[in-house]
């Protein structure tokens, strides 16, 4: 019997949560597809130490066209009765510069929604729409945060770009249903974790956001999850034979 073999596209695999996962992921059988602004050596040789195949491109999400027609040649080119599932996760994210919406920077807002919510949506189109002839089964993961559904004060573009998330997954899920071998998708709220982002949220002056003592408090308190323990959580998850059956969720749910 010829053994699973299983494709990931993950985005973001550079640091923190993404990184993990990408991490966990390197085992027998499994193919990695790993887009961030930069590669990672050790990456390459935990892959190699494993027997897993790895691939690391340096792309810039915040042109999020290039990105997505670069994926969508390289799934072409693949086999496509090769895998026995497929899976893009959308991880990558960016919460910007924090502060009142009026104070800030167009550029910079910009670029947080083209990262945050215009690369996973044109990624995932591209990413069923190079699959829908596959046998396997396909899923899509897209990162979500509890910011999506509860705004913030100075964090207009993130709960922006969490929630259009969130919408679109919806609408993905309705398409997907009425399909033959319809991918699975699911916008998952993964916690409160313990990455650079965070440590951006700390780091801000409270004038400019005022729920900075909060996330100061919350790794005071050690109320963080690591990076290495939320991503086995979000994989956990992503495994769940229920899988797309609530397309927005949240990791903590039961």
């Amino acid at each position: 019997m010829t053994p699973a073999s299983h494709l990931f596209l993950i985005t973001g695999a550079s640091c923190g949560m993404g990184r993990a996962m990408a991490e966990q992921l390197l085992q027998p059988g499994h193919v990695l597809l790993c887009l961030s602004r930069k590669t990672d050596p050790e990456l390459d040789a935990l892959a190699k130490a494993r027997g897993a195949t790895l691939e690391q491109w340096s792309q810039d999400l915040a042109d999020p066209v290039v990105a997505s027609a670069r994926v969508a040649a390289w799934l072409a080119q693949q086999d496509a009765q090769a895998f026995d599932s497929a899976t893009l996760i959308n991880n990558a994210g960016t919460v910007g510069r924090l502060g009142p919406l009026a104070q800030g920077d167009a550029s910079d807002l910009s670029q947080s929604i083209r990262i945050g919510l215009e690369a996973p949506l044109l990624l995932t189109g591209a990413f069923l729409g190079a699959t829908r002839p596959w046998r396997a089964r396909r899923k899509v993961l897209n990162i979500s945060s509890g910011l999506g559904r509860n705004a913030m004060a100075s964090q207009a573009p993130y709960c922006a770009a969490k929630a259009g998330m969130d919408h679109f997954s919806r609408a993905v899920a309705l398409e997907e249903a009425a399909m033959p071998n319809g991918a699975r998708i699911v916008s998952l709220a993964p916690g409160v974790i313990d990455t650079d982002m965070q440590v951006q949220m700390r780091g801000t002056d409270a004038s400019l956001f005022p729920d900075q003592g909060r996330f100061a408090r919350l790794k005071a308190d050690g109320q963080l999850t690591s990076p290495a323990d939320a991503a086995a959580r979000l994989l956990a998850y992503l495994a769940r034979e229920d899988f797309g059956s609530t397309p927005v969720a949240d990791v903590r749910d039961v």
